[in-house]
């Protein structure tokens, strides 16, 4: 539930490099690389630390009735942030500022006083609503947690309802950062947010030891757990005001709204409000049937975490590649294609979209597929520890793989969304939305009903994934229409030959694991052998078998590599 970005650059594609989100989003498919290599970087830093702080959590509070109170009460501020607040920042908020820089006397600077100053006031209003609200937040997404585990649940949601103000207020932070072209400090911001509630997670694991539940966990770990996490949010939102304060920004709060283009933005942001409900419909879907799905294991006697918790550490490890590949170049192109479409230059826009899917797939299919293939021992390796048994992390990697499965998809649907964002068009998202959490709702529903309590939450991830699938097709043939066309051929053909040069990788790595399962057993030797010797083998092969199936995209970041490493050398 994080956002990254990246640094600009220059590109031979483009017509002219700008000087900025700001201007034409001149840069090219080389530019754009580069600067989403140079994110990227730091992305991966950020995801590294966010999966060791994971790791941690899952030893301190394991996967059971102490992780789901936890980590229902962590998500729900990003839910309420996302709903009200956090899904304009893509969709209205950039292509708002990128326009009023471009075409406002002051570059904008009136109409981002205003946007601020309404920020500060709106968001300090939610978070003392949510957080007095705390205990029907609490039963709203986990109706059927025991007594205890409630009160724990409810205790944590008053200090950790606390983020709302401080993740809305990054979020426009890194918003009016991407606009004047500065990628570096949303990337590596949550970094530190993330060390302190290492921190934390460690220091309570000391402090409260192995073994705690909602019954023995007393009020001052409870305390040490909600307040420090609170506090690492809110360090990260310093660190960030202090970047935008550098990079020119003066707040002089102001509320004259008229003439300020805001009500043509709110009228926009109506119909992201409704997306951004309809995604938090599937999530309320997602948490009841999953902590449901939780405490009925644990009361039919399988001793596996098989709710909420499980769900979201697959769901974190399944984001770590997108997150590092995808986001990186979607965040550099989201205001590029805003200012093509503000120009009406709708071949760049069509341009910027076929090649950034193209490189994005280049990566994420090979990496996709191998995550499928190696989820349980990658989930063993990672969460086997401190509370969180081994059964338990074998559940989080049958998730995991059902995720894994849907990784591309999941891709070209959220790069579909940034497109009709650059468009000003967050209608037809919405109204897309809508069928994609029918299908994820119909099939979550008939996950609970048909299987056993400790894999319907595998069924659950699976439709959740099926229903970007649906809604990629819808998006594609709308977006098509709008475009004249998405560069369908050349994508397809990219990613039929992308798949097809995994073939050979993905049957290396099937013997590879069966060659250490049957050599070495389900120990050390196969969870961490396993997945290194079949990865290796693995991509000297989909990068032989690409080359021979002349996959273009592989040329041109080698060209790229090249280039950089000469350039340093």
């Amino acid at each position: 539930m994080a956002t990254e970005t990246t640094n600009g650059s220059k590109d031979p594609d483009a017509p002219s490099e700008g000087a900025g989100a700001a201007n034409s989003g001149g840069r090219s498919s080389g530019g754009m690389m580069r600067s989403s290599a140079v994110m990227a970087a730091g992305t991966m830093v950020s995801r590294v630390t966010g999966f060791v702080r994971t790791i941690v959590l899952a030893a301190a509070l394991g996967t059971q009735l102490l992780g789901d109170a936890y980590n229902t009460a962590n998500t729900i501020p990003f839910v309420i942030n996302d709903l009200l607040i956090g899904g304009l920042m893509a969709s209205v908020i950039v292509p708002f500022l990128v326009r009023r820089r471009k075409r406002d006397a002051d570059g904008g600077t009136a109409t981002e006083n205003r946007l601020f100053t309404g920020a500060v006031l709106l968001l300090f209003v939610i978070t003392a609503a949510a957080i007095a609200a705390a205990e029907l937040l609490i039963r709203l997404y986990a109706g059927e947690f025991a007594p205890a585990q409630a009160e724990t649940s409810i205790y944590l949601a008053r200090f950790l309802l606390a983020q709302i103000f401080f993740v809305g207020l990054s979020g426009l932070i890194s918003a009016m950062l991407n606009t004047r072209d500065k990628f570096g400090a949303p990337v590596w911001a949550p970094v530190l947010n993330n060390l302190v509630i290492i921190s934390v997670g460690a220091l309570f694991l000391w402090i409260a030891g192995p073994g705690r539940t909602p019954e023995t966990v007393t009020q001052g770990e409870l305390t040490l757990l909600g307040l420090g996490t609170s506090c690492g949010m809110a360090l990260q939102t310093v660190v960030l005001l202090g970047s935008l304060w550098r990079a020119g920004f003066r707040w002089r709060p102001r509320l004259d709204l008229r003439g300020s283009g805001l009500g043509e933005a709110l009228r926009t942001a109506g119909w992201m409000m409704l997306y951004t409900l309809m995604t938090q419909v599937g999530f309320l879907i997602t948490t009841n049937i999953a902590t449901r799905a939780g405490v009925a294991s644990v009361r039919s006697g399988e001793a596996v975490g098989a709710g909420i918790t499980a769900y979201n550490y697959a769901y974190q490890l399944f984001q770590l590649p997108y997150a590092i590949i995808a986001v990186s170049l979607i965040t550099v192109l989201l205001p590029q294609m805003s200012g093509f479409a503000a120009d009406g230059r709708w071949d760049e826009v069509r341009s910027g979209f076929s090649r950034t899917l193209r490189v994005s797939a280049l990566i994420l299919v090979p990496l996709g597929l191998a995550l499928a293939l190696y989820a349980v021992q990658l989930s063993i390796l990672v969460f086997a520890r401190g509370n969180t048994s081994a059964a338990d992390a074998q559940n989080i990697g049958t998730v995991l793989a059902a995720m894994a499965l849907g990784l591309v998809p999941f891709t070209i649907f959220q790069l579909m969304l940034r497109v009709f964002y650059a468009l000003g068009d967050t209608r037809t998202p919405a109204l897309i939305s809508i069928a994609n959490v029918a299908v994820h709702g119909a099939l979550a529903v008939t996950a609970y009903l048909v299987l056993p309590p400790d894999q319907v939450v595998v069924g659950v991830a699976a439709g959740f994934m099926a229903s970007f699938l649906s809604g990629l097709l819808i998006a594609g043939a709308i977006l098509s229409r709008r475009l004249g066309g998405l560069d369908g051929r050349r994508i397809f053909g990219t990613l039929l030959r992308l798949h097809l040069a995994a073939v050979p990788s993905i049957a290396a790595g099937v013997g590879v694991l069966w060659f250490f399962t049957d050599r070495f057993g389900e120990g050390l030797a196969t969870n961490l052998g396993a997945p290194v010797t079949g990865c290796a083998v693995g991509a000297l092969l989909f990068v032989l078998f690409a080359k021979l199936l002349r996959v273009r995209e592989l040329s041109s970041v080698v060209e790229l590599v090249r280039a950089r490493v000469s350039r340093r050398g």
